[in-house]
C-alpha cells in the first residue's frame, strides 16, 4: 500500500511511546441514573475510570445518587466515583443560602461517604463552577474579582477543613471552574499551597468547540504552574467536556479522547440531557450506538500509547486520533476520525522483532447511529496484508472517510496464508435536506456556531412536517435488483409512535412507524425492508399519524446478519497466549486458551430478542464452553449452539475444555423467535388497582396499567417451563415519568422498578423511561426456573411500576 500524495496523512510513530494507557477520557457526568440503568452488559466492557453523580438524596436531579449507583459502577470495573457536592441543592444555578447552610450539608455528605465500604474509591467536589455560581470569579471588574476571589478562597479553606475533620483520607477535587482560568488559577494554587489546602485532584471544564484547539495550551499552562509554585503533579480530571453535537458521534469523540489520553488526564462527558445513558452513548439501557462502540474500542487498546501526529494539530473538527502498541500481544491499534474524504494512516518505526516483515491490516468503522439508534458490531471495511517497508513503515489508505465515523486500524503479524477479504456491501446515503420537500422546513444545528445543538447528519434535518400534504421525496439509485434495508434517521417527541406512509415510485403505500424519542432532534433509527429493481427510484415519506422529523435515509442490501468476532481482539480472563502463525480467516491470529482459567469475553450484538447460532472457530479443533446469561453450553469447534440473546449487547465468555486455539466466535441469525412463549395483558390475573387499558400501540390492543404503588396492585401469570435452567423474561413496558424540576436543560427522567416474584424468589429490575406512555420497549431480565408450571407475579410496593404490554419467556439454551 502506497501513499496518496493528495491525501492528508496521520502518522503513528510506534517508536515513540508516551506511557501506559490511562483510559481516562471515558468518564461520564450522571452516566448512571439507577442500579441497572444502564445495564451491566454495556457498562462492564467500557471499564469507566471516573464517574460523577450527585450526593445521596440531593435535590438537583431526581436520580443518579452516588451511593445508590455505586455498587453497579464498582461491580462493572468502575474506577473513581466523584460526588458533585453542591448538587444537594435544587435550583440551577444553585441557590446561595450562605456557608452556614452549606456546611451541615457537607457534613452529611462526607459522613455517608466515609461510612461506605468502598470509601477509598470516592472523590468529593466541594464547589461546581464557582466562576459562574456563588462567587462570579469571571467578572471583568478587577476590584470585584479580588473581593470574590478572597471570599472563595476563605470558603474553600473552611470546607476543605470540614471534610478533613470527618475523613482525613477522602480525596478532594477542585477548584472546578466552568473553563480554564489563567487569571484565577495562579491565585488559587498559591493560596492553597501556602495554606495547606491543595486539592488532591485538579478539575476544570472544557465545554466549547474551542477546547479542541485550546486544551493543549490550557494543560501546558497548568503543568507549568505546578512547577512554578512547587507542588504536584496532581491528577487532572476535565470533569465535564463536549457539547451535544459531540455526544454519540464517534468522529467527534475521537478528537476529544485523543487529546485527553495523549496528556494522560481523566475526562468526563457532559450531562446535557438525560441521566443513565452514559451521556448519549447507550440506546434504551443495553443497546450500543456508534458512540458506545468507539468507547468499547478505546477500552480495548492495550500496552502504551504512542505518538500520533495528525495533519493539523489542535484544530477543531479535523482528522485526529490516538494509538497504542502492545509488544507482548504483538499488536498496534489506532483510532482515527473526524474528517471526510481520503486520508492515509502511516505507521512508522515498526519493530521487525515484534511484527516481522509483513503485517495484517484490519480496519473497522463505527458510524454515527444517532443518540437512540442501535449500532451493530462495527463492520470490517478492509482486511489485507502489507509488507513492512525497508524504512519500517506501513501506509494504510482510508479512501472514503465519513466525518461522523471513527475507524479502528489494527496491525498484527502476518503468518502463513491469506486473510478473508472484508465484504463491504453497497450503501446509499441520502440527506433529507437534499430531497424534494413539501410542507416541511430545513433546520441547521450541531455546527461549531451551534455547538449545543443536537448532532445531525450534514448538520441539517427536515422538521415541521405537520401539514396534511407534508412529504419528503428521495431520488435513489441502487446497483442491482433485490431486497434492501431502508434505515430512516428520525426524531419524534410525541407521547406515542408516529407514522409516515412510504411509497416507491408512486406505488402502494406501506407504514413506517417511528418510536418516540426524547425530542424532535434526538435522533433514532428505524429499518424497514424495501424491494427495488436496479436503477433509479423515488422513495417518498408522507405524513401519517403524529409528527416525525427526518435527517437522512440509508439503503443497504438486505442480508442475514452475520459477524465473526476476532478472539485476539476480545477481552480476556486468565493469561491466554497469542499465536499469529496463520493469517487465514480473520487474519488476526488465534487466542490460545489453556483450561477454564483462560477465557475470551466477546461483546455480541443482537438486533432483537431471539435465538442466534453461536459457532466457535478454532485452529486445530477443540471443545469449548460458552457462558451466556448464566447458562453454560458445550460447543465443539466449528459446531454451532442455539442461544437466546437479548436485544443489544450480550457478554459471552468462551473457555476451553483442555487447550484450544480460538480464532473467532461467529454469530449468525436475525433473532429466531421460535420457542419464545408470549403472555399478553389478557392472560394476567389482576389485583388491586391494576387494570387493562386499550391502546392501538399495544401488541394485542391492551396493556396493563396501575401496577405497583402498593402491595395489592399486582398482575399474575401462569407460565409453563419445559426445560429448567436460566431463562430470559422479556418485559415489554412503557412509562414516561419525569420530575418537574424546572432545570434549564436536563430532562430529569425518572426510572420505575418492577419486582418479579417466582417460587418465593424476587428479582427486581429498573426500567428507564420510554419517552412516551404508549411507546413500548423490551427489557430482558435473567431468571432461573425449574421445569413445570409457575405463578409469576409483578408488583412494586414502594412506587409505581411501568405499564406492561406483554411478557416473553424462553430458556437461554435453545
Amino acid at each position: 500500500m502506497t501513499r496518496n500524495p493528495a491525501a492528508p496523512a496521520l502518522t503513528v510513530d510506534l517508536g515513540d511511546a508516551e506511557g501506559p494507557l490511562l483510559y481516562g477520557a471515558n468518564g461520564a457526568l450522571y452516566g448512571l441514573s439507577d442500579d441497572g440503568v444502564p445495564a451491566d452488559a454495556v457498562l462492564a466492557p467500557l471499564r469507566i475510570t471516573t464517574l460523577t453523580q450527585k450526593p445521596e438524596g440531593g435535590a438537583q436531579h431526581p436520580n443518579g445518587d452516588a451511593l445508590s449507583v455505586a455498587d453497579a459502577f464498582f461491580r462493572n470495573g468502575g474506577g473513581d466515583l466523584y460526588v458533585m457536592m453542591q448538587d444537594c441543592y435544587a435550583q440551577w444555578p444553585y441557590e446561595d443560602l450562605g456557608l452556614d447552610d452549606y456546611l451541615p450539608r457537607v457534613d452529611d455528605i462526607v459522613e455517608r461517604i466515609a461510612a461506605h465500604p468502598r470509601a477509598d474509591r470516592f472523590v468529593v467536589v466541594p464547589f461546581n463552577e464557582p466562576d459562574q455560581i456563588w462567587y462570579r470569579l469571571d467578572t471583568d471588574d478587577t476590584d470585584r474579582y479580588a473581593r470574590d476571589r478572597d471570599r472563595f478562597l476563605a470558603d474553600w479553606s473552611t470546607v476543605h477543613a470540614r471534610i478533613r475533620a470527618i475523613s482525613p483520607t477522602l480525596r478532594i477535587a477542585g477548584p472546578n471552574e466552568a473553563r480554564y482560568d489563567r487569571r484565577f488559577l495562579p491565585d488559587f494554587y498559591r493560596y492553597a499551597y501556602d495554606h495547606g489546602v491543595l486539592p488532591d485532584i485538579t478539575t476544570w471544564h472544557e465545554l466549547s468547540p474551542d477546547s479542541l484547539r485550546d486544551f493543549q495550551g490550557h494543560h501546558d499552562h497548568y503543568r507549568a504552574l505546578e512547577r512554578q509554585i512547587g507542588f504536584g503533579p496532581l491528577p487532572v480530571n476535565i470533569d465535564e467536556y463536549g457539547n451535544r453535537r459531540d455526544l454519540s458521534v464517534p468522529g467527534q469523540l475521537v478528537q476529544w479522547v485523543g487529546m485527553f489520553e495523549r496528556n494522560k488526564v481523566f475526562a468526563q462527558q457532559a450531562y446535557w440531557d438525560i441521566a443513565g445513558n452514559l451521556d448519549g452513548n447507550v440506546v434504551r439501557d443495553s443497546v450500543p450506538n456508534g458512540g458506545w462502540w468507539f468507547f468499547r474500542w478505546y477500552a480495548a487498546l492495550s500496552g502504551e500509547t504512542v505518538r500520533v501526529t495528525p495533519p493539523r494539530a489542535d484544530t477543531i473538527d479535523t482528522l485526529q486520533g490516538l494509538a497504542s502498541l502492545d509488544t507482548a500481544r504483538r499488536r498496534a491499534q489506532a483510532l482515527v476520525g473526524g474528517a471526510d474524504g481520503p486520508a492515509d494512516v502511516v505507521f512508522r518505526r515498526i519493530d521487525p522483532t515484534v511484527f516481522g516483515d509483513r503485517v495484517v491490516v484490519t480496519v473497522a468503522e463505527a458510524r454515527w447511529s444517532g443518540y437512540e439508534g442501535a449500532h451493530p458490531a462495527p463492520r470490517v471495511v478492509l482486511r489485507t496484508t502489507a509488507p513492512v517497508g525497508a524504512d519500517g513503515t506501513v501506509t494504510v489508505p482510508l479512501t472514503t472517510l465519513e466525518r461522523m465515523s471513527a475507524y479502528r486500524v489494527v496491525l498484527t503479524p502476518a503468518g502463513s496464508g491469506v486473510p478473508d477479504a472484508a465484504p463491504v456491501p453497497w450503501r446509499g446515503v441520502y440527506e433529507a435536506e437534499d430531497a424534494r420537500i413539501t410542507g416541511g422546513r430545513i433546520r441547521t444545528h450541531g455546527t461549531v456556531a451551534d455547538a449545543n445543538g443536537y448532532a445531525a447528519s450534514g448538520t441539517r434535518d427536515v422538521g415541521a412536517l405537520d401539514r396534511e400534504d407534508s412529504r419528503v421525496e428521495f431520488t435513489v439509485e441502487v446497483p442491482e435488483a433485490g431486497a434492501y434495508d431502508l434505515t430512516v434517521f428520525h426524531g419524534n417527541q410525541g407521547d406515542a409512535p408516529a407514522t409516515q406512509s412510504l411509497t416507491v415510485d408512486g406505488g402502494a403505500a406501506t407504514t413506517v412507524t417511528y418510536p418516540a424519542t426524547l425530542n424532535p432532534a434526538w435522533r433514532g433509527t428505524v429499518t424497514v425492508p424495501v424491494p427495488l429493481t436496479a436503477g433509479r427510484h423515488t422513495l417518498a415519506l408522507a405524513r401519517g399519524t403524529g409528527e416525525a422529523t427526518l435527517d437522512k435515509i440509508e439503503l443497504t442490501p438486505a442480508a442475514e446478519p452475520f459477524t465473526a468476532y476476532e478472539a485476539t481482539l476480545a477481552d480476556t480472563t486468565g493469561d491466554p497466549g497469542y499465536d499469529y502463525g496463520a493469517t487465514t480467516a480473520t487474519g488476526t491470529g488465534a487466542l490460545i486458551l489453556d483450561g477454564a482459567a483462560d477465557g475470551a469475553v466477546f461483546d455480541v450484538y443482537a438486533p432483537r430478542d431471539g435465538y442466534y447460532r453461536l459457532t466457535p472457530r478454532c485452529a486445530g479443533g477443540g471443545t469449548l464452553t460458552l457462558a451466556a446469561h448464566g447458562e453454560r453450553l458445550t460447543a465443539e469447534a466449528g459446531q454451532g449452539c442455539r442461544v437466546l440473546l437479548a436485544a443489544g449487547n450480550n457478554r459471552i465468555t468462551a473457555t476451553a475444555q483442555g487447550r484450544a486455539a480460538l480464532v473467532s466466535l461467529e454469530v449468525a441469525g436475525a433473532g429466531d423467535r421460535t420457542g419464545l412463549a408470549t403472555y399478553g395483558a389478557a392472560d394476567a390475573r389482576l389485583g388491586g388497582a391494576a387494570a387493562r387499558e386499550r391502546s392501538p400501540h399495544a401488541s394485542e390492543g391492551t396493556y396493563l396499567r396501575g401496577l405497583g404503588g402498593g402491595a395489592d396492585n399486582t398482575a399474575s401469570f401462569t407460565v409453563a417451563v419445559r426445560h429448567g435452567g436460566p431463562h430470559l423474561l422479556i418485559v415489554h413496558y412503557a412509562h414516561d415519568t419525569r420530575a418537574d424540576t424546572g432545570h434549564a436543560y436536563n430532562a430529569d427522567i425518572v426510572s420505575r422498578t418492577l419486582d418479579i416474584h417466582v417460587d418465593g424468589v424476587t428479582t427486581s429490575a429498573t426500567f428507564r423511561t420510554t419517552y412516551g406512555r404508549q411507546n413500548f420497549w423490551g427489557k430482558a431480565v435473567a431468571i432461573d426456573l425449574a421445569p413445570g408450571t409457575h405463578t409469576l407475579t409483578l408488583s412494586n410496593i414502594t412506587g409505581p411500576a411501568p405499564d406492561i404490554d406483554r411478557l416473553e419467556l424462553a430458556p437461554v439454551r435453545g
